[in-house]
């Protein structure tokens, strides 16, 4: 399966198996959205190097696989104790299998009046009006294959509303669990929707029980109402021979402050894709990121940072540390439009090198249309600092440990930045691990 006719063919077939599977909810609202999705991807297909968003970003080994997803009678049940480690204690966990929800494994608490947290399948029938009000709404289905492709298998995924001034004061933890099935599809669609003076922490965890070649395609969109406050927390730790694309799109109102914060370790090859649109005055909006890849991963994170209203404010934290023969891609664009005057807007992206094989592509980009802001980017590259090194020698540090100290040092500053203790505890842990792997494969 190369070409744009035969992707077309091959996902044409599974949609027509999805659809006589469906049975009456085949007739709903949104599988009209799935089947002008599918027929757009159909004319698109996957991107090529030759598309200038993917130049860097060489997705052949997925284009060419012919994935499908999988049915919900056919997901492996699991035992709760084989999911314990990847829960984030004392918060509401929704866990999805394979792309499926499975109420056995998640535990939801007594929620405050008017917050609904619950799968998407089931917010499909118990908040239809809500659901087909703001669902697939905001993400760029009609000019983005994946969003497209999302859109036309999605079955399920989380749903999170808080109403206006309610504060959630636990997280909210979202488990996406792979079992490892071969060429598996997992295509979960999250929405959240956060009212004015709303509070919540949302956390997005991907992983896997076992290792497999599957494609995990995600989509999320988060509307931030006027005065909210929002920590959207993502880990990605997909299996070493999986493949994982997201688009996240945040819309925020004025006076919210959103802060996003990404881990990126999994994968054959993952792209993260995070876009902010300020549509109120005095917005503010936090991107941390951390890359963490080895052998021969390629981590790809594209951010878009939207300032369509004056007086706001965003700050930009891109880490990536990359060994072996791994691969890194950073394009972070920041938009000020004409009427967006007072914009206060920092980015910044740094990459550590560990080997002289790893390779960085890197790209930061403003585009200013206003004459009264304040914005700086920059990236710097380079290995570690040999000063440093003979200074952690010198006081009875091996090599190894010193380059340990301080890749660590380098990396935990954007775990740092994460509020959520079990989960930043969680990380560092995770971290090791990863470096520990890197010196294997190298």
């Amino acid at each position: 399966m190369k070409s744009i006719t035969e992707q077309a063919a091959w996902y044409q077939s599974v949609f027509d198996a999805l659809e006589k599977s469906l049975n009456g909810e085949a007739q709903s609202g949104f599988h009209v959205l799935r089947k002008k999705a599918l027929n757009r991807f159909k004319e698109m297909g996957f991107p090529t190097t030759r598309n200038e968003e993917w130049k860097f970003t060489n997705i052949t080994p997925l284009a060419t696989t012919p994935f499908t997803p999988v049915p919900a009678g056919t997901v492996a049940r699991i035992a709760p104790s084989a999911v314990k480690h990847y829960l984030i204690p004392e918060a509401h966990s929704l866990v999805f299998v394979d792309g499926h929800f499975s109420r056995d494994l998640s535990t939801i608490g007594e929620m405050p009046d008017g917050v609904i947290v619950c799968s998407l399948a089931e917010a499909s029938r118990r908040h239809a009006a809500l659901l087909e009000r703001e669902l697939a709404r905001h993400a760029p289905g009609e000019e983005n294959s994946f969003v497209a492709l999302n859109t036309a298998f999605s079955l399920d995924g989380a749903f999170v509303s808080i109403p206006d001034g309610v504060r959630l004061t636990e997280p909210v933890h979202m488990l996406f669990l792979s079992t490892g099935k071969p060429q598996a599809l997992i295509p979960p669609r999250n929405l959240f929707l956060v009212g004015a003076e709303g509070q919540v922490s949302l956390v997005e965890t991907y992983a896997a029980l076992n290792d497999g070649v599957y494609f995990t395609n995600v989509v999320s969109e988060l509307l931030a109402g006027e005065g909210a406050l929002i920590e959207h927390d993502k880990l990605q730790n997909e299996s070493r021979s999986s493949y994982h694309i997201s688009w996240t799109h945040i819309v925020q109102q004025a006076r919210s402050t959103v802060t996003s914060n990404l881990v990126a370790m999994g994968g054959s090859i993952a792209r993260s894709n995070i876009t902010t649109v300020f549509e109120g005055e005095k917005g503010l909006c936090t991107l941390n990121g951390l890359t963490l890849a080895a052998g021969t991963q390629l981590i790809d994170n594209h951010t878009t940072i939207d300032h369509a209203s004056p007086h706001c404010e965003s700050h930009e934290l891109y880490k990536a540390v990359l060994d072996g023969k791994a691969h890194g891609v950073f394009n972070g664009k920041i938009f000020v439009r004409k009427d967006a005057q007072k914009t206060d807007a920092k980015q910044t992206n740094q990459t550590l090198l560990l080997s002289d094989d790893a390779v960085i592509d890197t790209k930061p980009q403003l585009e200013i249309f206003a004459d009264d802001v304040k914005c700086t980017h920059g990236a710097t590259v380079g290995q570690l600092d040999a000063d440093q090194i003979f200074y952690l020698r010198s006081r009875g540090l091996n090599l190894l440990q010193a380059k340990d100290m301080l890749t660590f040092a380098f990396a935990a500053d954007v775990v740092h930045r994460i509020h959520v203790e079990s989960l930043r505890e969680r990380l560092v842990s995770l971290i090791h691990d990863k470096l520990h792997e890197g010196r294997i494969s190298s």
